[in-house]
Parts: C-alpha cells; structure tokens; sequence
C-alpha cells in the first residue's frame, strides 16, 4: 500500500515572514494565495523581480527594521517605529542618529556584551567540570 503525500502548504503572513519581507507589499497573488514548501524554496533560491524589489528597498518588516537598525524589536516600539519602513527612510534615520536611536544601540550593545559574557561563563564551567 501506497501513502498519499500531501503538499506542506502556508499561510502568506508565513512566507512572507519566511521570505524577510512585510506581506502587505507583496504581490495581491500572493497575499491571496497559499504558499506550499516548494514554492518557498523556489521563491528563495531565485526570487522573481518584485521579491528582489522589497528585499532592497522595502518597505521591510520590524525584525528587518530593527536589524538594519540594530536595535531590538522591543527598542523600535520604545522608539515609536511600529510600522514598516523603507531603506530610504532606515537610511534617513541612520543619518539623523536621534537620541532615542543612540540609546537603544547602547541598550542593544550591553545585551549582547552580557550575553557573550554568560556563554563564556557556562562554556568555562562546562570546561571545568569535565
């Protein structure tokens, strides 16, 4: 006996977030549509003209945002960015560099310095107790 396999399929909120992009400027298509695994992996390994488009110039999604900004999610919602921006508009906030933008830097610095430092702490006690 045979098994039947069944396409994985997604939600487009999925393969947006998946594919880095906000779903809201995605192609209708898309955004109406279901997106199964193959088609992702297609769309990731040679994204068609209008993925290539959002992926350089957005608008980008929060996570990318906040990347391209690095800050934290939580650090752009503290900061009043709870939308989608451009690279256009990431690149005029760069510039500008306004206090609020400076200070989650800093917070985002510290997180990831204390989180270097625990590593290493459980990585030498790992070390001790062999």
């Amino acid at each position: 006996m045979t098994s039947q396999q069944t396409t994985q399929t997604m939600k487009p909120a999925t393969a947006a977030k998946k594919l880095g992009v906000y779903l809201e400027a995605t192609p209708a298509e898309f955004q109406e549509g279901v997106v199964s695994r193959t088609e992702l992996s297609a769309l990731q390994a040679d994204p068609p003209e209008w993925l290539q488009e959002l992926r350089r110039n957005g608008p980008h999604p929060r996570p990318v945002v906040a990347a391209k900004l690095g800050v934290s999610i939580a650090g752009l919602a503290r900061g009043g960015v709870a939308d989608a921006l451009t690279t256009e508009q990431i690149d005029a906030l760069k510039q500008d560099l306004p206090e609020w933008l400076q200070k989650e830097r800093a917070t985002q610095a510290e997180v990831r310095k204390e989180a270097l430092r625990i590593k290493e702490k459980n990585a030498s006690r790992d070390d001790r107790s062999r």
